[in-house]
């Protein structure tokens, strides 16, 4: 391990401490002048590092940097084995998981990155990432053979798993409308998207990657105008947790989750969660999204132990909407 990642370790583990570039070296047995290039490299990278004579070194309370150093530092013991990589900049945090699962990697990969020029949502879409204030991570899975048929939960559990984390670690209360986005005050705060990829010999499930985008600030200027009434932040302004706290967090609990799929604990927090269950919807499950006849309406009832909403149509009918989109626009 470089000098620099022990550095950053020890400034992460202690922020509410100065240590003296002495403590430091001393604890890691390196030279004063190679804490000093270690912290320069640091700030180099982003990290705003304060450095005074007589006190030493502290990262900076503002300090915002994701780093596999910093989710550690909350990530159960358990799964501090698995990879952590965080990038600069990638295509697409689920793209970039699919390569290296191709070239090996193993269950548990978790890929981060500080900006995306071609996030992916659902249907094709686009997931706006600008660089700095969000949270764009993807999960590797290698379901054993047992687990495959389960592993169409995994939206589900990862959607709690986000609820659960953001109200342990913000103490704020958000949503989930079915299937697969998180809202807070509103506004959608966090989209996922599942992608399956396929053994082609045997027909079985061979990996799933897990996509989780999370707005955690608004970024400076805004969201776009288009927008600006769709999608807002987990944090407000004046909170100032680190974003790997929050990783680490929903990390803990989709890794828990996960090990217990086909279990569907997370169902009763899933149903009582929900922002659609009792509300009128319009709901479409053909391919025609963009086409306004495609979509009927419906009152939702409830949600299955499969994850299925089941819906009421206008002429009485029950109906368990497996895939599809929905909407809680009434025109």
């Amino acid at each position: 391990m470089s000098v620099k990642t022990e550095v950053l370790k020890l400034l992460e583990g202690n922020r509410d401490k100065d240590l003296s570039g002495q403590e430091i070296a001393g604890r890691l047995g390196v030279t004063r002048a190679a804490v000093w290039k270690a912290v320069k490299a640091l700030k180099e990278q982003g990290y705003r590092v304060d450095a005074a004579n007589n006190r030493g070194y502290r990262l900076c309370d503002d300090n915002d940097v994701i780093s596999a150093e910093g989710i550690c530092l909350t990530l159960k013991e358990e799964y501090r084995q698995r990879e952590i990589c965080v990038c600069r900049c990638v295509d697409s945090t689920n793209q970039e998981v699919k390569r290296r699962a191709l070239e090996g990697a193993g269950e548990g990969l978790v890929v981060l990155s500080e900006e995306q020029t071609a996030g992916k949502g659902r249907k094709g879409r686009s997931f706006f990432s600008p660089v700095g204030t969000g949270i764009y991570m993807s999960v590797l899975f290698r379901p054993a053979e047992e687990q495959s048929k389960d592993v169409v939960l995994v939206t589900t559990a990862a959607s709690v798993a986000v609820c659960r984390a953001i109200r342990k670690v913000l103490g704020e209360e958000p949503e989930i409308k079915w299937v697969n986005d998180v809202y807070l005050r509103g506004k959608k705060i966090c989209g996922i998207l599942t992608e399956a990829v396929s053994d082609f010999e045997s027909g079985r499930i061979d990996t799933v990657v897990v996509g989780i985008g999370i707005n955690y600030r608004i970024p400076e200027g805004g969201y776009p105008e288009e927008l600006n009434d769709i999608i807002g932040a987990v944090c407000t302004q004046d909170q100032v947790v680190p974003r790997n706290t929050l990783v680490a967090s929903v990390l803990n609990e989709l890794y828990g989750l996960y090990e217990g799929l086909s279990q569907r604990t997370y169902m009763e927090d899933y149903r009582k969660w929900s922002n659609v269950i009792g509300k009128e919807v319009r709901y479409s499950t053909g391919a025609g999204y963009n086409d306004q006849a495609a979509w009927e309406y419906a009152t939702a009832l409830d949600i299955d132990e499969d994850g299925g909403l089941i819906v009421r149509l206008q002429n009485g009918e029950e109906k368990v909407l497996r895939t599809g989109e929905i909407t809680l626009r009434t025109c």
